[in-house]
């Protein structure tokens, strides 16, 4: 028999069964993780497993192939500061949603596993959550690879008049060395290289630039899977929240 316990925020949930479900999370040393909660239809163990929750979850199995089974104890809710607030419960729904999607299954990302958990406890906090995210999505490309280096101009090395993101490469671009071809890059807002107004305008611009990449270097490199619908909903929150 294989067994770990860790402490994880839930993702998902999916009916199995008559009276189970199977549950994904994401926990810091074992990654996104699915198995079977049996019961979880119950009314002790529904209301527990809401995405987003935070639970201590203790994983077994016969192989480490197999699916296996979660027990699961609450730690917190996050439901409350969602429901009450239309960007949070769309902020809620992106962050399980992308997750669900991106992360490879159970391999561990501990850093990108602290910046999720920090930005869902900002959850209800809508002055300082668009910004948060903007953030995380930096966080995730860079942990999974696709990276963003705004650092200086891929083409001439200068750190200055950066204000284009090569779509192919991710570096920062000039608008001198952009030249003829800066109707084919990416805006680089001020905000998404750390610096000038962070405003929700300025944020839905730098989104789109991360959403480039996310839609068509990460998730393509995982085959042939939509971004979530989720995500395209919590932009417009944002830009509700204007």
């Amino acid at each position: 028999m294989i067994d770990w316990q860790d402490e994880a925020a839930l993702l998902a949930v999916r009916p199995f069964g008559e009276t189970s479900v199977i549950i994904e999370v994401f926990s810091a040393a074992h990654g996104r993780h699915a198995g079977v909660v049996r019961g979880g239809t119950s009314r002790k163990v529904a209301p527990i497993l809401q995405p987003g929750a935070q639970l201590s979850v203790a994983w077994k199995a016969r192989l480490e192939s197999h699916l296996g089974s979660f027990s699961v104890e609450p730690i917190r809710s996050r439901a409350a500061a969602a429901m009450g607030d239309r960007l949070a419960l769309a902020g809620l729904n992106a962050v399980c949603g992308m997750l669900a999607v991106v992360l490879p299954e159970r391999e561990a990302h501990a850093p990108l596993y602290e910046r999720t958990i920090a930005l869902l406890d900002l959850l209800g906090q809508s002055d300082v959550w668009p910004l948060a995210y903007l953030r995380w999505e930096q966080a995730l490309l860079e942990e999974l690879g696709f990276g963003l280096d705004l650092s200086a101009c891929a083409v001439r090395g200068v750190n200055e008049d950066l204000i284009y993101v090569s779509p192919k490469s991710g570096r920062a671009v000039s608008r001198e060395a952009a030249g003829e071809w800066a109707d084919r890059m990416l805006p680089l807002p001020e905000v998404l290289a750390g610096k000038g107004d962070a405003s929700n305008d300025e944020i839905i611009k730098a989104l789109g630039t991360t959403g480039h990449f996310i839609e068509n270097r990460l998730i393509k490199s995982l085959g042939d899977r939509p971004i979530p619908g989720a995500r395209a909903r919590l932009i417009e929150a944002i830009g509700r929240a204007t």
